[in-house]
């Protein structure tokens, strides 16, 4: 039986320095896996489809605008303000989850049309094969974890469609279905990937091994299995690769880090560049801006030394943002130290940040405190304070032995090491979603030191009943997909 489908490749000019040969037309039909090099170029079609603007801002909305350091402005849309004051309904935007379903879908058809490839060219290893599918699976596997944390229950597309737009009619999966499903891509993708492709643009661009790692250790601790997290940092972390950059000089440090990108402490970024811009210039940069740090964060985060000017945490002013203006400042800012100049709309290409070697050491340490290893978790904490010369004022001194208090100095440290960065939610809730929801006052203080005084209790009683925690599904998908039923909270 012969198949006929339609692959939309977004080849934009970015990926040509891994790639020079690619689809034309950018349709994918029955006679194009015909070499290793339309292999390639299907794989990193995969990655391309990252740097969708659509989906950067799902990533960032999904993962900050729900928590407490991020604050609206005159131009934040409605949609979005709806998000902030947890009143979301169907209708909003940003529950649509199409980017992300289009990029498993790219991973989905190499999955299924790659083996073609080692029939017809026979230069093609089966070690190379199953090097470009780990890439695949390691892929579908990340957006599928976005989806569990931000949807809970969504359906599981596996199979290749002809289009973005005619996907299979799927129930919903279980979170439990969609974890097994993460973590089978994950097993695969550990076991093919390689270790590096011999050039620092694709090894903190395209998934390496220890990339996956990266996804198991965050997904692991997820689903409390501290163990296997501590197992999977471990990987990274005694390999050598990775280290934390020198904070000594905040300008010399956020240029590499930031600024340009693809650092020692970076293990995977969407790679945009000054022909793919990111879309986070009028997100953050512009007059007109649509999101800024929360009045809070420098304060309250980061402290401030009002007694020597020069002690400060590296991650604060000119780090994360800019204290005179909140401009959130590891996307829009150009320069960091003691001139802080903006980029402009040209210049925005700051990468998107998934994993950094920081957050392995920051998530071995939460594995460790709920493991009787609280001590080692508080030196895990330390180095990253140290790198970053933090102030005394947001030190802690847990009991070691408590592990609910460390996890807390953790969790305070993780908003400060990566505001901003997608991640400030999901930390919040795995922790207030431990042991059974054990800890549901941590979601619950947060959500109301952040509401507007006349809409508190309200905003407290409706993060109450768990299953708001997660995001209803988009009006037009349960009106395209007849088997899909609205989550819970949102019937």
């Amino acid at each position: 039986m012969k198949y006929k489908f339609l692959l939309i490749m977004i080849f934009l000019s970015s990926c040509s320095k891994w790639l020079d040969v690619k689809p034309q037309d950018g349709i994918i039909r029955d006679n194009y896996w015909q070499n290793k090099e339309q292999l390639k170029a299907a794989v990193i079609g995969c990655y391309a489809s990252l740097l969708d603007n659509a989906l950067v801002q799902n990533l960032f909305v999904w993962g900050e605008l729900r928590a407490d350091m991020v604050s609206s402005t005159l131009y934040t849309t409605v949609d979005e303000i709806s998000i902030m004051q947890a009143n979301i309904l169907a209708s909003n935007s940003y529950t649509g989850w199409a980017a992300v379903y289009r990029t498993i879908n790219y991973c989905n058809t190499v999955i299924d049309f790659a083996s073609q490839v080692i029939e017809s060219d026979k230069t093609l290893t089966q070690e190379q094969l199953d090097a470009y599918l780990a890439e695949a699976h390691g892929l579908r596997a990340l957006m599928y974890y976005y989806l569990l944390r931000s949807f809970g229950e969504v359906p599981l597309q596996l199979k290749a469609s002809s289009g973005d737009d005619q996907l299979q009619q799927l129930k919903k999966s279980t979170q439990q279905e969609v974890y097994d499903q993460i973590m089978k891509d994950l097993l695969f993708a550990e076991q093919h990937a390689l270790e590096t492709y011999g050039n620092i643009l694709e090894d903190k661009g395209r998934l390496t091994k220890f990339s996956i790692y990266a996804i198991e250790a965050d997904a692991f601790l997820w689903m409390e299995k501290y163990d296997d997290c501590i197992a999977a940092c471990d990987k990274i972390i005694l390999s050598g690769r990775f280290g934390l950059m020198d904070g000594n000089v905040q300008s010399q440090w956020f240029n590499t880090v930031y600024f340009t990108g693809n650092s020692n402490e970076s293990i995977f970024e969407f790679q945009f560049d000054k022909q793919k811009l990111n879309p986070f210039y009028p997100m953050f940069g512009a007059a007109n801006n649509r999101f800024i740090g929360a009045p809070r964060v420098m304060e309250e985060v980061y402290g401030i030394d009002i007694t020597d000017a020069t002690k400060k945490d590296i991650r604060g002013d000119g780090g994360s943002m800019r204290a005179t203006d909140q401009m959130i400042w590891k996307f829009a800012g150009a320069t960091s130290g003691t001139q802080l100049d903006a980029r402009t709309a040209a210049d925005s290409y700051a990468h998107w940040f998934v994993y950094r070697f920081a957050d392995i050491l920051l998530l071995k340490a939460e594995a460790l405190a709920w493991t009787n290893r609280g001590t080692e978790a508080l030196e895990l904490v330390g180095s990253i304070r140290s790198r970053a010369h933090a102030l005394v004022f947001t030190e802690r001194t847990p009991d070691p032995a408590s592990a609910i208090d460390v996890s807390n100095y953790i969790l305070e440290e993780r908003s400060r090491e990566f505001a901003f960065e997608g991640k400030r939610w999901y930390d919040v809730l795995r922790h207030a979603k431990r042991n059974n929801y054990a800890h549901l006052d941590i979601l619950l203080d947060m959500v109301a030191f952040n509401a507007p005084g006349n809409m508190q209790q309200s905003i407290i009683n409706k993060y109450k009943d768990v299953r708001s925690h997660y995001f209803p599904i988009n009006q037009y998908e349960l009106q395209a997909d007849k088997q899909l039923v609205q989550n819970p909270y949102y019937q």
